[in-house]
């Protein structure tokens, strides 16, 4: 007889880790000064960036940028988006390797300090990124920004990578996947767990909490089933670009759906972008992981 009650603990451990990781992305994240509070401060939205904001995977344009870089090799990065793609693609991903990825995560700027990364990031969104933002979701958020609503982009890419894209977009602020630094030098250890599914609605809460937002008045964007968590927030949730579980739900549920890709060959494209990266650990992660694994 099998007994699932052994597996409770690593549920609470999944909780807590979410929880953590959450809270580390609310507090990480910048919020205007008393004099820049904006007219409707009760009011908020949040965007997802892969797919949502941005075409393909935020991490995975950082990982290649990384590797043109020499921060690991081309053999650790196509391993990355094949075992990403496959478990993107038939919708599992092995407990094992989700544990291995987290706990390996961004393990490889262990040494490097949080300047050089948000220095080489600075770069590769110019080179990599910005000529990849979707318009149509622009203008969403601008939208937003002009009714005088503060906007935040809420992604399982590292905080540092996703305040640049927050910035240059002219937004408020991000929250991302924080990774523990001492004195300015990261350890490579995460605090908490990637930013992603349940971790980004209590990221969300925390950060309502903090700024007194009344998320009935909020909205949410993503293109993803996996932040079910964080649009079921809101009072307003709209599928962008959204993937075939999500688009179905949306439409149950009878949520705005917003699609800025052209055409079905566009579409698919979108779609294997996202499958290459992968929304739970990314390519960077991943990448990380199997290294250890061959060393």
């Amino acid at each position: 007889m099998n007994d699932k009650r052994p597996q409770a603990p690593r549920r609470i451990d999944l909780k807590a880790r979410s929880t953590m990781a959450g809270e580390a992305a609310a507090a990480a994240t910048e919020v205007e000064s008393a004099l820049d509070v904006p007219p409707d401060p009760g009011s908020a939205a949040f965007f997802d960036v892969d797919n949502t904001i941005m075409q393909g995977a935020s991490i995975f344009h950082l990982a290649r940028g990384l590797h043109r870089r020499k921060f690991f090799t081309t053999r650790d990065i196509v391993g990355a988006a094949y075992k990403q793609a496959y478990f993107r693609l038939v919708g599992v991903e092995d407990p094992e390797h989700v544990a291995e990825a987290r706990n390996s995560a961004l393990s490889f700027i262990a040494g490097h300090t949080v300047t050089e990364l948000e220095e080489l990031g600075e770069e590769i969104f110019d080179e990599a990124m910005a000529h990849r933002i979707w318009p149509g979701t622009r203008a969403q958020a601008q939208l937003h920004l002009d009714q005088g609503q503060r906007v935040w982009l809420v992604t399982a890419a590292p905080i540092e990578i996703a305040s640049i894209i927050a910035r240059r977009l002219g937004l408020t602020g991000a929250m991302g996947t924080v990774a523990e630094h001492e004195d300015g030098v990261y350890t490579g250890r995460l605090v908490g767990d990637m930013l992603h599914g349940e971790a980004k609605a209590e990221a969300i809460k925390a950060l309502a909490a903090r700024e007194h937002l009344d998320l009935s008045r909020c909205s949410a964007y993503s293109d993803s089933s996996n932040d079910l968590p964080m649009l079921g927030l809101v009072g307003d949730p709209v599928a962008i670009n959204p993937d075939a579980k999500l688009r179905a739900h949306a439409r149950e549920q009878g949520w705005r759906i917003r699609d800025y890709r052209t055409g079905r060959k566009a579409a698919r494209a979108g779609l294997v972008l996202g499958a290459v990266a992968g929304a739970a650990t990314g390519s960077v992660a991943a990448a990380a992981a199997l290294r250890r694994n061959r060393n």
